[in-house]
């Protein structure tokens, strides 16, 4: 299982790498593992501002769809709009051409919340 050291993660499976105010946000390499074949991503709120622990969007795999939880808030600044055309990326490597979205921290103090990748491992029984 993949948890690479200098990203944090949430309990639902996402991970931020954090560049200045910046935090990139995909879900983890155990999360798109246990989805299965991802088939497509819906995210719509580019521009806006959401709260830690509201839902910014979902993720379709062939058998299941499920809510993607924002860890931290800020604006939705990006998108990444190749997932439109190949979600798959997410399963291919989930930590490069696999993010999801880009935010602007409103808080970045809520990053102490999260976990690093050994308390993480931890939370999935790796």
């Amino acid at each position: 299982m993949n948890t690479p050291a200098e990203l944090k993660y949430s309990i639902d499976h996402e991970w931020i790498k954090v560049e200045g105010e910046i935090a990139t946000i995909g879900i983890t390499d155990y999360a798109q593992k246990e989805l299965g074949d991802i088939v497509f991503v819906d995210v719509t709120c580019e521009g806006d501002t959401l709260s830690a622990g509201d839902t910014f969007g979902t993720i379709e795999a062939v058998k299941t769809v499920s809510d993607m939880v924002l860890p931290i808030s800020g604006e939705v600044i990006e998108f990444n709009s190749d997932l439109e055309s190949d979600a798959a990326a997410i399963n291919s490597d989930p930590y490069g051409k696999g993010w999801i979205i880009k935010v602007k921290m409103s808080d970045p103090s809520e990053l102490s919340a999260l976990m690093d990748a050994e308390a993480y491992k931890a939370h999935i029984g790796a």
